[in-house]
């Protein structure tokens, strides 16, 4: 068993722990953004491959108390690096801190290069290159204000890569924050499901592998494949059963539209690499002027948050009259948005049933739920 470290957005933690424990970790506890569980090699790997919420699953190799740098460099030379990975590998380190009194996190990540670096050509004569662009390990050093834990990642290129995403819009959530808030909806397969400021396709993309049952990483690599004692038979078998899964028979009804008719480009695109192209219903145009889908369903969007002052005023004046049109509309549906601007309830004039903190990012924001009935939800 291995002493582990999944990330994820903070609002999104216990989520996150409830999905590790279904996918086989051991003792998972929440902290702020992310989680701490104990797994073996075989459930890591399960991990990587399923998690629709995690950004990235790290290993502890090394915790320890420091007072100065030279401590960071100590400890690290007390991993079995050679057990992990070759010198022929190219690395990447990066420190983070809280309430560190170490001056430069610069200096730090350095050090820890230079140890791994130096335990190399001690036992080689070899060094691994250093490659912060497309690494094969990357090595993470994070520091409160006297402990040191060296973490080595296990994903590579973070979860929310799902292989799918060839052309984006500016500003797209990510895809395992995607399919949180449509795990927090509720939503399961059988309800008609409708994102109507749908961007570049995510959430609608989301809500495909998620009603199929497609684990999110089988279209992608990871960094545990170029482990030293990594078992390709037990990952092969891993991935056969993930594609057994997969319930192509289930009559699944996603709709997306958005008024941006380059964004339905985007997001067609995006549907047709991972074949989904039959499974959603995409439209161009204004939502306010589209009927809804079916009698009953779960609506779930992001909208534009209105940054700039003149996008503020453009907001104000629509907001009403998308409850207007959801009321007239959309009785019978679950509506979430999620979104950095606060106001919304107020100028829709319609109260939450459920409002959530999340962070998109460094950005706060809220899902807000709305039970519309129709004329009037107040």
């Amino acid at each position: 068993m291995y002493k582990c470290f999944a990330t994820i957005s903070r609002g999104l933690e216990n989520l996150l722990v409830n999905e590790l424990q279904t996918l086989g970790a051991n003792n998972v506890n929440p902290v702020k953004a992310g989680a701490l569980f104990d797994a073996n090699l075989d459930t890591i790997m399960q991990i990587n491959l399923k998690s629709r919420v995690a950004s990235r699953i790290l290993i502890q190799v090394a915790f320890g108390n420091y007072q100065n740098e030279n401590d960071i460099y100590d400890l690290t030379q007390t991993v079995k690096w050679d057990n992990w990975f070759s010198h022929y590998n190219k690395i990447k380190v990066s420190t983070s801190a809280i309430n560190s009194p170490l001056k430069s996190l610069e200096f730090i990540t350095l050090k820890v290069k230079d140890s791994i670096c130096d335990y190399f050509m001690a036992k080689y004569n070899s060094r691994p290159d250093v490659n912060k662009y497309s690494p094969d390990m990357r090595i993470y050093n994070f520091l409160t204000n006297n402990t040191a834990t060296i973490y080595l990642d296990t994903s590579g290129e973070a979860l929310f890569k799902r292989g799918y995403r060839q052309n984006k819009l500016e500003a797209p959530i990510k895809e395992n924050l995607a399919a949180a808030l449509i795990q927090l909806t509720n939503w399961n397969w059988q309800t008609p499901f409708y994102d109507p400021m749908c961007g570049s396709g995510t959430i609608a993309i989301e809500a495909v592998s998620i009603g199929l049952n497609i684990a999110p990483g089988l279209s992608r690599e990871f960094a545990f494949e170029k482990f030293i004692h990594f078992e390709k038979n037990t990952w092969q078998k891993q991935k056969n059963l993930a594609k057994n899964a997969i319930d192509y028979s289930r009559k699944i009804q996603i709709y997306a539209s958005d008024i941006n008719n380059n964004a339905i480009v985007i997001a067609k695109d995006n549907a047709y690499s991972m074949k989904f192209n039959n499974y959603i219903k995409f439209e161009s145009g204004d939502f306010i002027n589209k009927k809804a889908p079916a009698t009953n369903g779960i609506l779930l969007t992001n909208p534009p948050y209105g940054i700039r002052l003149e996008e503020q005023h453009h907001l104000a004046e629509f907001y009403p009259k998308l409850a207007t049109h959801l009321k007239n509309n959309y009785a019978n549906w679950l509506c979430y948005f999620f979104t950095a601007d606060f106001r919304l309830p107020k100028l829709m004039r319609l109260k939450p049933s459920l409002k959530t903190p999340l962070f998109n990012g460094a950005l706060e924001c809220r899902l807000f739920e709305f039970k519309m009935v129709k004329g009037s939800n107040r």
